[in-house]
């Protein structure tokens, strides 16, 4: 955390020539389990990761917005204008209009500000970079302008600025496990209801870690694949008669595939209606202190990902069957698809030899090399200092 809000801070200083009046800091996330459920009113099991997005801030009086970033040299300003109108600002830096855009559409008086933002949260790998960065921005505007604006309001308002202004048809999962992540929890979320439980999740204490394995695979059509995946979903609940997927339960699944009139529409259904199941076991695990035991649910979840709902390519396959052959209690692709991270519940004193064997498979397979780290559950957004 220290480098990357020193990275963030000294950015401030070069772009601004004066030092920012706070840091606020947003975490990544990965999923436990419940992928493509949150579109459908569902379930779903995230927690905040160490990695983080830090922004440095201070308030400007001309009532603009300039936003630096380490990934782009080139700065970007926008005022008023620009701001309220979805797709005045493009990019990176539309991420950060939307936050300005959904507060003014909410009737807050947002300050103009100047923000530098570093991050080690890698982009484009399934850890919801985007959420990381709308999280912090908003947390350092509804300081600087001293906005009423309670935290539990701030997921559904971060998703308004990525659905609405930047046009990603993104569900509530990720902006709710960046802001309300807690240390040692997972977040378990309503997605219908937006009620959240943190669950015990305290992997250190049990000797155990989570291997995150950043496939390095192109995302393949995600965009589109994603939308198809969405807007068949919602077709089967109108032909089922259900207001969304998570109202068919998992008792009544086979009476509702019997249903429907093609095969690819069935196997989409079974996938939702399963998955939200397994959150629910899995939850009902973790309560129970039986953390381990949780490991065969990830690895079914990746299976229905991967030959129901087809959003899975071989290097997120190779990296979950290499994990499972090398210990791992359990192992699914984290993220909305085609491309990502790959999860997997090891033995904390295991975690690098099941790494190792997950890199050597990709070198067999003549993929590029994976990244991999080891997380725990995290804070979620806050200020610094």
């Amino acid at each position: 955390m220290s480098d990357v809000a020193a990275r963030a801070t000294a950015g401030f200083r070069q772009r601004y020539g004066t030092e920012p009046a706070g840091r606020w800091a947003a975490p990544g996330r990965v999923n436990l389990i419940g992928e493509h459920t949150d579109y459908n009113d569902g379930f779903v099991l995230p927690f905040a990761l160490p990695l983080r997005t830090v922004v440095a801030a201070a308030a400007a009086g001309d009532g603009r917005w300039s936003v630096w970033s380490e990934l782009d040299d080139e700065p970007v300003e926008f005022g008023p204008a620009e701001a309220d109108e979805p797709g005045g600002v493009d990019g990176w830096a539309a991420y950060v209009a939307g936050v300005v855009w959904a507060l003014r559409a909410a009737g807050h008086d947002v300050p103009g500000a100047r923000l530098a933002i570093a991050s080690d949260v890698p982009v484009g790998s399934g850890l919801s970079s985007s959420a990381a960065i709308e999280a912090a921005v908003l947390a350092a505007l509804v300081e600087l302008g001293g906005l009423d604006l309670p935290a539990d309001r701030w997921p559904r308002l971060a998703q308004r600025a990525e659905n609405d202004y930047v046009g990603a048809p993104t569900g509530i999962m990720d902006q709710s496990a960046v802001i309300r992540g807690r240390s040692g929890h997972a977040l378990f979320l309503d997605c219908r209801t937006e009620e959240v439980e943190q669950i015990p999740f305290d992997l250190d204490a049990a000797g155990l870690a989570v291997l995150v394995v950043d496939s390095r695979a192109p995302h393949r059509h995600a965009d589109g694949e994603y939308a198809a995946r969405r807007k068949s979903c919602e077709r089967a609940a109108k032909t089922l008669g259900v207001a969304a997927l998570r109202d068919v339960a998992a008792a009544d699944l086979d009476a509702a595939l019997a249903r429907l009139d093609d095969d690819e529409t069935r196997r989409r259904v079974r996938h939702v209606v399963t998955e939200d199941q397994r959150v629910l076991d899995t939850v009902g695990l973790l309560r129970a202190g039986r953390i381990r035991d949780i490991g065969p649910l990830l690895t079914a979840s990746h299976v229905s990902m991967r030959d129901d709902f087809e959003i899975t390519v071989p290097e997120i396959d190779t990296a979950v069957e290499a994990a499972l052959a090398a210990g791992a209690y359990g192992a699914r692709m984290t993220g909305g698809g085609f491309g990502g991270c790959v999860l997997a519940l090891v033995d904390a004193d295991a975690a690098d030899a099941v790494a190792a064997a997950v890199t050597a498979a990709y070198a067999d397979r003549g993929f590029a090399a994976p990244g991999t780290l080891t997380v725990l559950p995290s804070p979620g957004a806050t200020r610094l200092d």
